[in-house]
């Protein structure tokens, strides 16, 4: 017999078993209750969120033999041939096949005629996005107007690219990526029903992968389950899973701390030798930086931590070192690195670099928290340009450059106070500790043609 996926397996059969999408949920029910269903519906929402399965349970419910019903009863034959998408009045489009004007015009064409044996005639059309731009036109007419025995539900992950003239003529309702909570006690009762055990911190472990997915989170358990073993084990998690467990990242973070370039290299190479991608890598460090970030800027975070609770304390501890500002960079240099590692031919070169970039960190400075000395004492006032000294440049009637005369120097115009600049900001850019940051980091963060040069 044909083995079928978990995803399939436990794919929702009735509103209540919509995992996450309470409100979608509860209104379209109340929707069916009160009569008040739209002829177009728009669901929109990231991959593996529930849209196909809620449009097959709309339809159900209008077309069960015992309704329109908002619980639908899933024996009936209708409902049967719904749940395998096998029903021959509720039909089931690929947007990404279908996208020309003539597959429009045979779904006019067709959408006349009643249904064969149901209520109604629904069509349901996934990746909507991809119908071309004549093909989308070639709808509106039918889509504002359509027989009274046709529904239409579109779903897409990119309503952005659906026409404001379709989206218009729609119900939308947007599915929220599921909370990892939701999607770990989902999984811990699917495997109960497959009669495996398994370790808490593998679940919480495949609840993070998912990233609000539930399709991917069963994915990954199918993975599991196809090693013919009955327990999951941490062992076996790290052997088989993407991603490190949250432990070796904050490791990784903890030598950023330390300004340990060497160490954090050294991590890295562990963490890459394991088998991970360097996309993995990079997602799953950008999630604990942010982990950083957000403990950094707020008191009671621990809702908005994505990662294990296993990890908070370490976390909020290590999120104490930097300020939020500091940890915020470090996720722009770690968005870098995925972009760039994804094209380049040489991507290790590339992490290495990004490591011992963050490992930095500690070094920068917030250039609004410089100010001249006593700035803290006396009320802000604008900084004037410093005055000219005797001997620091050449007579105003000489060029810059000219050296014929005694105690005059060669100089360049950059070092011209005229050049520097007279503002507010003048005294800081003067600081020793900013020409060093400004060394450090390659000079990206100020503008070095307005800066003095040391003598």
């Amino acid at each position: 017999m044909t083995y079928t996926v978990l995803a399939r397996r436990y794919r929702s059969q009735t509103f209540d078993g919509l995992i996450g999408q309470e409100a979608i949920a509860t209104t379209l029910k109340n929707a069916i209750t009160s009569s008040r269903v739209a002829h177009a519906y728009l669901f929109t929402g990231t991959r593996g969120v529930g849209k196909t399965s809620a449009a097959r349970i709309l339809a159900k419910a209008l077309n069960c033999e015992g309704g329109p019903t908002p619980e639908p009863c899933g024996k009936c034959s209708i409902c049967t041939d719904i749940a395998r998408g096998e029903d021959v009045d509720v039909i089931e489009i690929d947007g990404a096949s279908n996208t020309g004007v003539d597959d429009i015009r045979e779904l006019r064409s067709n959408a006349i005629y009643r249904p064969a044996r149901a209520r109604y005639k629904i069509y349901i059309i996934d990746e909507v996005h991809m119908i071309s731009t004549s093909a989308f036109n070639a709808l509106l007419k039918t889509l504002e107007e359509p027989p009274e025995h046709v529904k239409f539900i579109f779903a897409t992950t990119e309503p952005t690219k659906v026409p404001i003239t379709i989206q218009s003529r729609c119900q939308r309702f947007d599915f929220r990526p599921i909370s990892k909570e939701k999607i770990a006690r989902h999984l811990h009762d699917i495997l109960a029903s497959e009669k495996v055990k398994v370790d808490d911190q593998v679940v919480d472990r495949i609840a993070r992968l998912a990233n609000g997915s539930m399709r991917d989170a069963l994915s990954l358990i199918d993975r599991l389950l196809s090693l013919g073993q009955q327990e999951f084990t941490v062992e076996l998690a790290e052997q088989f899973l993407p991603v490190q467990p949250v432990e070796q990242y904050a490791d990784l973070a903890q030598t950023f701390i330390d300004e340990d370039a060497a160490a954090a290299i050294v991590q890295t190479e562990q963490l890459l030798a394991t088998g991970v991608s360097a996309p993995d890598f990079c997602s799953a460090l950008i999630e604990y930086v942010r982990d950083l970030m957000v403990a950094s800027a707020c008191d009671d975070c621990a809702e908005l931590l994505a990662s294990p609770a296993t990890a908070h304390a370490r976390i909020l501890v290590q999120a104490q070192a930097l300020k939020p500002l500091v940890w915020s960079y470090g996720i722009t240099i770690l968005e870098e690195l995925a972009r760039g590692a994804k094209f380049s031919e040489q991507p290790r070169s590339l992490i290495d670099s990004a490591m011992v970039t963050l490992a930095s960190l500690p070094r920068l400075i917030d250039l609004a928290s410089i100010s001249p000395k006593g700035a803290a004492t006396r009320p802000a006032q604008p900084v004037q340009p410093p005055k000219k000294k005797v001997n620091d440049l050449a007579p105003a009637a000489d060029p810059p450059g000219r050296t014929d005369k005694p105690g005059a120097s060669k100089t360049d115009p950059a070092d011209s106070p005229a050049s520097a600049p007279t503002g507010q900001f003048h005294a800081a850019l003067a600081e020793p500790v900013v020409r060093k940051l400004m060394d450090v980091f390659e000079a990206r963060l100020l503008d070095v043609r307005a800066t003095p040069r040391q003598k």
